[in-house]
């Protein structure tokens, strides 16, 4: 009998270090796998169009677009998670007020990096006419 145990506490212990691999591995293989079906679509449709223009029409609109980090907006979502785990600590587990203060804190610094540093167009060309003014 306890041999048995001794094999199922290995087996557990492979299968918990091994999880991580696993998990790394699917989400690689099936991102791979979307981004060669993306472009295999793209070159089936490159083939059965005649005109180079619409063409690159076709590339744009294959080009991932990233957006800018809009800095006070995730700064106010991680200063509300945080109080939820602030919250959540004061009525059930102790240990998750500091938890949740970090958090917050985290958020605050966020909040703060979104008003220091714009990122949209016009805030930039605001920041830039106001330092050229002085």
């Amino acid at each position: 009998m306890d041999e048995i145990h001794l094999m199922m506490e290995q087996g557990t212990a492979y299968a918990a270090i091994s999880m991580p691999v696993f998990i790394i591995w699917v989400i690689l293989y099936y991102s791979t796998k979307m981004e060669k079906d993306k472009y295999g679509a793209m070159v089936e449709i490159a083939k059965n169009l005649k005109d180079p223009s619409e063409i690159e029409d076709l590339l744009e609109n294959f080009k991932e677009n990233k957006k800018p980090m809009d800095y006070r907006r995730n700064g106010v979502i991680t200063m509300f998670i945080g109080l939820g785990l602030f919250v959540f600590g004061l009525v059930q587990i102790e240990f998750l007020i500091g938890v949740g203060l970090l958090i917050i804190c985290i958020g605050f610094g966020s909040l703060v990096a979104g008003y220091i540093y714009p990122n949209a167009g016009s805030e930039i060309d605001k920041a830039v006419a106001k330092f050229e003014k002085n």
